[in-house]
């Protein structure tokens, strides 16, 4: 049975067309049900697992009553952190190709106010942020909600076990009671029925299917021993050997004990938690995002919002405490048609929680014996990518094509043997195919970039 198509909606024909354009013909499950709903004005509370389609219902949805001559901010998305809020919108900024001159302006901590204040006196019609930072405008008036018709909270439960419910709910306050409110979470603790309860008007309701199919996702359980732990995930990498996995730790300090342990053992990877300075943490990311890091390894709420092309692998570390957040986990492996393979280790201890995702996916776990996992490639696990740093940014006027014809300039490396580019303000970071990386980095910093000499290190 087809999915209905986008045209069966009262969407503009530029919009129409927009969509056409960016390959979007049919729509998911999440789609179909909840736009029909949001474009009709209703509040709406979805519960959707990430990679289902959430972002481009509630962008289309916001779009739609927007007006372009009107400079103040008229639909508002909170998001859990920085990376998804970036993530967020871009999306709607191709969605809103379709109209004239929408400004889509994103909030975040860990950057200058002064440059978002700027930005905001000039107008914007979307503006995407995190509860903290946008509380902080508000505080300065530098951001008012008098023309605001629709809020968004993306990832609400994320939000909540971040600590940020009373933000929210200060936010809120300062909207208009006249606004449509549209709430997705992937789980529905209790603080999100205390949210919908206090700020949303008569509320549609949506719940998904939640499971992942086993065509889609093979998922292995094994039973271990909790002090052969580490070692059980060292025997997986190297018996699976993928290219990106991510690994879920239930910890800070199990991150890091667990990144020292594999990087010991000649294994890529590096810890992703809520102790790291947001500079750190960008750079992590952009690591293994242009594929010069094999392993992450991440707290849940550190990897909330991650949209990650090509994952190859998840590894449980240790089970999540709701079976919904296992879902939720194993949902990266698997995306865009592609196969994915999720592996959980489970102590006795862990038992229950074992059971609970057996009753959530109504189906036996597949368990396997540790022991019938053999290893016969211990050569140290290393991404096929190795990332050079340019002493240099967005600030300076740097753009990704000066760092590409820098090396397939004067460097005359060849152009395909060169990965993503990722540019900060004071800093941009350049994937080279690793047998490549000492040529590539000997020649940057003997020759010029746009005319310049620059300081680059091998990260």
């Amino acid at each position: 049975m087809s999915s209905p198509a986008f045209s069966s909606l009262a969407l503009s024909p530029a919009m129409l067309a927009n969509l056409e354009a960016l390959g979007y013909r049919e729509m998911t499950p999440i789609q179909s049900q909840a736009l029909p709903l949001i474009l009709k004005g209703q509040d709406l509370i979805a519960q959707a697992r990430t990679g289902s389609g959430k972002t481009a219902a509630f962008g289309i949805g916001l779009l739609a009553p927007l007006n372009p001559r009107y400079f103040g901010c008229q639909a508002l998305v909170l998001c859990p952190t920085r990376e998804l809020a970036d993530q967020v919108a871009r999306e709607i900024r191709r969605l809103a190709r379709a109209a004239d001159n929408i400004k889509v302006l994103t909030l975040c901590g860990g950057t200058p106010l002064g440059p978002q204040i700027a930005s905001l006196e000039h107008g914007a019609h979307v503006v995407v942020g995190t509860p903290g930072r946008i509380q902080e405008h508000l505080r300065k008036g530098t951001l008012q909600f008098d023309g605001l018709n629709t809020l968004v909270l993306d990832e609400a439960d994320r939000m909540l076990d971040m600590g940020f419910y009373d933000d929210i709910a200060a936010i809120i306050e300062q909207t208009p009671g006249r606004r449509q409110t549209l709430l997705f979470s992937a789980t529905y603790p209790a603080g999100i029925e205390q949210l919908a309860a206090r700020f949303l008007r008569q509320p549609q309701r949506l719940q998904l299917e939640s499971q992942h199919s086993d065509s889609v996702i093979e998922q292995r359980f094994y039973e271990i021993d909790p002090r052969q732990r580490f070692a059980a995930v060292q025997r997986l990498l190297l018996h699976v050997r993928p290219q990106s996995c991510v690994a879920f730790c239930q910890t800070r300090q199990q991150c890091q004990e667990l990144t020292e342990q594999l990087s010991a053992a000649g294994i890529g990877a590096q810890a992703l938690h809520g102790d790291l300075e947001q500079r750190d943490r960008d750079q992590v990311l952009a690591l293994f995002a242009n594929r010069s890091l094999c392993v992450l390894v991440a707290t849940d709420v550190a990897a909330r919002g991650l949209d990650i092309a090509g994952l190859e692998l998840v590894i449980n570390v240790e089970l999540a405490r709701d079976p919904e957040i296992h879902v939720h986990r194993i949902g990266r492996s698997g995306r865009a048609g592609e196969k994915g393979l999720a592996l959980s280790l489970v102590a006795p201890a862990e038992a229950s929680r074992a059971a609970a995702i057996e009753t959530l996916q109504q189906a036996p776990l597949n368990w396997a014996e540790l022991e019938s996992v053999d290893v016969t490639d211990t050569s140290p696990l290393r991404a096929p990518m190795v990332t050079l740093a340019i002493g240099a940014g967005r600030k300076d006027k740097l753009r990704p094509g000066d760092i590409l014809g820098a090396l397939t300039g004067e460097a005359g490396l060849p152009g395909d043997r060169i990965g993503k580019i990722t540019l900060f303000d004071f800093q941009a970071l350049v994937a080279v195919e690793r047998d490549i990386a000492r040529q590539a980095l000997k020649r940057l910093n003997e020759g010029k970039i746009k005319g310049r000499s620059m300081k680059v290190r091998m990260l």
